[in-house]
């Protein structure tokens, strides 16, 4: 059971997944850096986030949901949340997260790891099993379901714990940190740090270990 001071938000999984680095200097230095990728986000959700709601025959539709998880330490906010009644009106209803992404399906966690989270926050707000949720990529304009199932409401549940853990130390990791954690190579590294909007901010060339060595032995061999 968690505090509301110590709850972390559901986006922060996503940016861990990507790199905790970038993780720590969003949520515990405050920094946040606009990039073409970030920008076409905004412009999606703007179009989303409107704390509103529509009932069309047996689907409600809520926008802007907010939502928490006191056994999870977590907070955050739904795209979208649909609420269908079973055909006859008999069975249990029906709860489906839609997130919307600007891009297209990721090979990584970090996606699914975000909807499920959502998912896990609904099922403990009412008291429901919420087992599909849906995104609706922007860049292939057309929905895909995802199932929620046991392996990766554990694998959520890991990166929860780890991300808790990370901002609970109140340290921005290193980049060789970052790379044993995530368990890539350098040069791996630098092309992913290509599409960070917080290159600029977090300077990965100047954090480069070897560099760092180099730099130092001649400064001391002047």
């Amino acid at each position: 059971m968690y505090y509301e001071e110590n709850y972390i938000h559901i986006n922060a999984l996503q940016h861990y997944v990507f790199c905790p680095r970038q993780c720590a200097l969003i949520y515990l230095e405050d920094l946040w850096q606009e990039n073409l990728y970030t920008v076409r986000g905004n412009l999606l959700h703007e179009k989303v986030d409107s704390d509103s709601y529509e009932s069309r025959g047996a689907v409600k539709t809520v926008r802007g949901l907010r939502i928490h998880s006191r056994q999870l330490g977590l907070t955050g906010r739904c795209d979208v949340v649909e609420f269908r009644k079973p055909p006859g009106g008999k069975g249990d209803l029906q709860v489906v997260p839609v997130e919307f992404k600007a891009g297209k399906p990721k090979q990584d966690i970090s996606d699914k790891a975000q909807l499920c989270a959502q998912a896990l926050c609904l099922e403990e707000m009412l008291n429901i099993s919420v087992r599909r949720g849906v995104f609706f990529y922007g860049r292939i304009r057309r929905r895909v379901p995802v199932d929620l199932d046991d392996t990766l409401r554990k694998q959520t549940e890991q990166l929860i714990v780890k991300v808790h853990q990370l901002l609970q130390r109140e340290q921005v990791p290193t980049l060789p940190e970052v790379a044993r954690e995530m368990n890539i190579s350098a040069a791996t590294f630098m092309k992913r740090c290509r599409n960070c909007s917080l290159q600029s901010a977090c300077q990965p060339k100047a954090m480069n270990e070897r560099k760092l060595k180099n730099y130092l032995k001649n400064l001391f061999e002047i």
